[in-house]
């Protein structure tokens, strides 16, 4: 085989991933007569198309179930705000969509957008977006696989978004308390601080009775965040609160 037939190379790779459970980046470079360093770079591209996760020394299938279709079914207030943040985006705007049921119910609605980049760190939303009819520039992350998040964190996955600059980020929350910012259960945070520094607008989409919850770990302080998006069933006293940081406050209609 050719040295410089590189996707035939990588294809090969996946069949012999396939079939071995595993595959070792010294038995590789040996198998095609190559160097490490080329298979290296195999490896990371084809990790950050989500077919392979990388390990020390080599490389293992993705498990089934980090990419498995979601079972639970969305709320019908999570539709409508991700309605309401799909009806944000410009044609061929660049964007990034974070992990999260609400971020992913936005990518049915993507493919009436033309033009568009989209990043993302979860399998679920690559994944989705792949099925489009008109399926958007798609770019990963990359970087270590968080089971608790269900995503790619970690300094490959920061040093990846630090290479591009994004119109808008669409991030969820498990919490959003009221005097510092949106909040999490997650401890690693320093993906969605990265993704809030290279986007231009910071658009956190929740449910309103995620609004009020006080969860230890800070993840975007409310001086990242330019606009949210939630439901009607807010009270008033918390949207006046949330409007007086500056923060542009969007309450969405449940639709019949």
């Amino acid at each position: 085989m050719s040295k410089r037939n590189t996707p035939q190379r990588r294809h090969t790779i996946l069949a012999l991933l396939a079939e071995q459970g595993e595959v070792s980046v010294d038995a590789l470079a040996q198998h095609f007569a190559t160097s490490e360093v080329t298979i290296r770079k195999d490896l990371a591209a084809l990790e950050s198309n989500g077919l392979l996760l990388r390990r020390y020394g080599g490389a293992v299938p993705v498990p089934q179930e980090l990419i498995s279709e979601p079972t639970q079914p969305i709320s019908p207030y999570k539709q409508a705000i991700a309605r309401a943040g799909v009806a944000r985006i410009r044609e061929h705007a660049r964007i990034i969509i974070d992990s999260g049921t609400t971020t992913a119910a936005m990518i049915p609605q993507l493919g009436h957008k033309p033009g568009l980049v989209v990043m993302t760190n979860s399998l679920g939303v690559a994944n989705a977006l792949r099925e489009l009819e008109h399926e958007p520039v798609l770019l990963m992350t990359g970087g270590t696989w968080d089971p608790h998040s269900e995503s790619f964190q970690g300094q490959v996955a920061e040093q990846v978004l630090r290479s591009y600059d994004f119109d808008q980020l669409f991030i969820g929350a498990d919490g959003i308390d009221l005097e510092r910012g949106t909040t999490t259960f997650n401890e690693l945070l320093g993906l969605s601080r990265v993704m809030a520094e290279v986007a231009r607008e910071v658009i956190v989409m929740v449910e309103s009775d995620k609004i009020g919850r006080r969860i230890p770990n800070l993840e975007l302080p409310w001086s990242s965040v330019h606009t949210l998006i939630t439901d009607e069933r807010l009270d008033a006293q918390a949207a006046e609160q949330i409007r007086a940081r500056g923060i542009q406050l969007i309450l969405v209609p449940l639709e019949n």
